[in-house]
């Protein structure tokens, strides 16, 4: 019995370059929403290539209903909805064999398309144990602890980049190259979706099962924009201020890194000022 779990963001989707076409209640998301489940629908069919006997799909962008379920692949069920413990994992166990990252995109601060760690405003970066980590990295980090290796991660060039770094043994699939935070060339969903069914299929024939990690401690900074929002933060226990805009945290293991982390980006979402920020 093997089992697949695809995490599925949308910045990193098929053609996906602008703000609107990954917010949702615009006409351009509607659209994107489309492209997106065809990604999705392409790396079930090559799991489903490579003999995968069930295949579960998080939808783990914003308000996590994105994916249009009318489309997708009957091979694949289908976590949709907001309020999940695990976030962008949910889905993740002991008898999950492989995970896939479908849509990704690379980290508040850095360069990429519509690059963004959790909140596409306040925060500037993030850094778990003084690396730079963006939302793949803190999610490997998860499946890592739990033994199951991340075997195939879909997005811009950068995010592939990226990738290959904080899981090694990935396969990937370059979307599009970015040329800045909202443009990039992009291939067409033809020929993204048979380099991803290809590549998904290549990936899971190949793909160890690790040991799960030791779960070990993290040290977690995030930057944010203003110290407004440092003065605020400060009021979740555990969390310190290590400058004027920086925030400070530890936690136990990763699945708690995760949840601290997610907990933190609440907090800052709701307390941002429309204006003056």
């Amino acid at each position: 019995m093997t089992l697949v779990l695809i995490s599925a963001d949308m910045e990193g989707a098929t053609g996906t370059v602008l703000p609107a076409d990954v917010t949702a209640g615009t006409a351009r998301h509607e659209r994107f929403r489309r492209l997106l489940t065809g990604d999705v629908n392409a790396a079930v069919a090559g799991f489903a290539d490579a003999g995968a006997d069930e295949i579960v799909v998080n939808d783990a962008h914003c308000g996590m209903d994105n994916i249009l379920i009318e489309e997708l692949d009957p091979r694949a069920t289908l976590i949709v909805g907001r309020h999940k413990p695990l976030g962008m994992m949910e889905g993740l166990g002991a008898d999950v064999d492989a995970v896939a990252f479908v849509g990704y995109h690379t980290g508040a601060g850095e360069d990429g398309v519509l690059a963004h760690t959790y909140l596409s405003h306040s925060v500037l970066a993030v850094r778990v144990d003084g690396e730079a980590a963006d939302e793949g990295r803190l999610n490997a980090l998860v499946a890592a602890e739990a033994g199951v290796p991340v075997v195939l991660v879909t997005g811009d060039d950068l995010t592939c980049a990226a990738a290959r770094r904080y899981a090694p043994g990935c396969r990937t699939v370059t979307v599009k190259t970015a040329v800045s935070r909202h443009a990039a060339r992009c291939r067409t969903p033809a020929a993204t979706g048979a380099d991803i069914r290809a590549t998904a299929s290549a990936a899971l024939a190949e793909a160890p099962r690790p040991p799960a990690a030791r779960p070990v401690p993290h040290v977690v900074e995030v930057d944010v924009d203003s110290p407004y929002l440092t003065e605020r933060a400060r009021a979740l226990a555990g969390v310190t201020a290590a400058g004027p805009r920086t925030l400070r945290f530890e936690a136990a293991d990763a699945a708690e890194t995760l949840r601290r982390f997610r907990a933190l980006t609440w907090v800052l979402g709701g307390g941002r000022e429309a204006d003056w920020t």
